[in-house]
């Protein structure tokens, strides 16, 4: 069963980094409690896991948390999160991803027990329903597969259960090349939504079901390819601001059904949602450039309950292996916060995140304090999924409007006749959701499976 977020639980001064309205508070971590806590992912170098010897993956990867943790241990860090997140190959053979799944738990038990390192271990799976164009969601071996690795997972260890869905991405990838504002409705707030719903009513239930947590989804696969190809200057920077809003209605949707958080790192729009659910959120900024570039290499740790890395792979760096060094930095970070936090200057050392990134480029700007509250209040005013991304596509343009009348932000000439273009379509769009949704099936009828969404298929155009 939905439930329906209708107010915000926090305003923009208690929105605040280590702090949430409701922590969780498992093993004798808690993250919200008042402090920010690192979470380290790594990755195999390039390697051709199908040809590896037995036994040759797990012991890469046994290294791996063994030596993080061991340099967790030295800089006196009391507690973290592991994140393994599950290649391909791991999740299209179930049983790979469990093996590895209790190697990690195990280790991690044993610096427990060792160390007193207190730590909790997250698992996400690959989505590997993308085996078919146009995708199966719902139907297929890949889907089934898919649920069995998250219960494997979960048996053998694991503590939170994530996934970077990709629901709608049949749509959202070409409509981010042509800057479509039309295409990122349909594919984020009505296909992403729909998939959303039937994903995490079967991982909310695992999780009860294994005594796991229901942690979080992000809409990486549309906000941050957006983030990503504006930084290389291949569409608007406003147009990706704007996406990055509208994606918060998407990743939404697992708190409504049931997830808990710490939302899953790569998330920007985490912001919004920790400003709408009061539920910790795991965010990455500037310590992640291992992984991605960003403009909100800064503004990110505003929100920060669980301060990441995104992911490095296990090579070696001068001053030693690539994880290590993350894990270094990640902690040394935190330390930053949680000193301002303990000296009641965390609000201050906030302010200085978003002021020092805002500015230079609107998607740091729609990630501001009083932005992302704003944001989220238009979210929870609307019931439907579609007039959500309406309502906050619409408001995210109107605020970089004013932001850059205002001088609060900057903007090139290109951008700002982006941002014309980008509210005239805003203000075009039905407020009926079922007109919307009958024009997009006919436009991308040949991208999508409907039923695949349980929805009613459109029949092909005939000649």
């Amino acid at each position: 069963m939905r439930k329906r977020f209708t107010r915000l639980a926090f305003d923009a001064d208690h929105l605040l980094f280590g702090v949430a309205r409701t922590p969780l508070k498992r093993r004798n971590v808690i993250i919200g409690g008042g402090a920010v806590l690192p979470e380290i992912k790594f990755t195999l170098p390039p390697t051709n896991i199908e040809e590896s010897a037995p036994g040759e993956i797990e012991s890469v990867y046994a290294e791996i948390v063994t030596a993080v943790c061991e340099r967790a241990v030295h800089l006196h860090q009391s507690s973290l999160v592991v994140e393994f997140e599950l290649l391909p190959p791991m999740t299209l053979d179930p049983a790979m991803g469990e093996a590895i799944t209790a190697l990690l738990a195990g280790k991690l038990e044993e610096f427990r027990n060792s160390h007193g390192l207190q730590s909790l271990l997250r698992i996400t799976p690959v989505d590997i329903r993308e085996q078919y164009k146009p995708p199966l969601r719902r139907s297929g071996r890949e889907m089934e597969l898919l649920f069995e690795s998250f219960r494997r997972c979960a048996a053998a260890g694991a503590d939170l259960l994530s996934i970077e869905s990709t629901g709608g991405k049949e749509v959202t990838d070409p409509s981010i090349m042509a800057a479509d504002l039309r295409g990122i409705l349909f594919g984020t707030a009505v296909l992403g939504c729909a998939d959303m719903e039937y994903m995490w009513e079967a991982i909310v239930g695992i999780a009860d079901e294994s005594g796991t947590i229901a942690a979080g989804d992000t809409a990486c696969g549309i906000g941050n390819t957006a983030m990503v190809l504006a930084d290389q200057g291949y569409i608007p920077k406003v147009f990706a601001a704007v996406v990055r809003a509208i994606t918060a209605v998407r990743s939404l949707v697992a708190y409504e059904i049931g997830a808990v958080g710490p939302g899953k790192d790569c998330g920007y729009e985490n912001a919004i949602l920790k400003a709408i659910t009061g539920l910790p959120m795991s965010m990455e900024g500037k310590s992640a450039a291992c992984a991605h570039l960003s403009p909100v290499g800064n503004i990110a740790g505003c929100y920060a309950d669980l301060w990441s890395n995104e992911s490095v792979q296990n090579v070696k760096l001068l001053s030693g292996m690539a994880p290590v060094i993350s894990m270094e930095q990640l902690i040394y970070d935190c330390r930053l916060m949680n000193t301002s936090a303990r000296n009641g200057e965390s609000l201050r050392l906030r302010n200085w995140f978003a002021e020092s990134d805002a500015r230079l480029d609107p998607q740091a700007f729609i990630l501001s304090p009083d932005v992302v509250v704003e944001l989220g209040r238009v979210i929870v005013a609307e019931s439907n999924d579609y007039q959500r991304g309406v309502a906050v596509g619409r408001k995210s343009v109107e605020i970089l409007h004013q932001a850059f009348s205002q001088g609060e932000l900057q903007l090139t000439d290109r951008e700002q006749q982006w941002l014309e273009r980008i509210g005239e379509t805003a203000s075009e769009l039905p407020s009926d959701p079922n007109l919307f949704v009958d024009e997009e099936k006919v436009r991308w009828r040949e991208h999508v499976k409907y039923a695949e969404y349980g929805m009613v298929d459109v029949p092909a155009e005939t000649n």
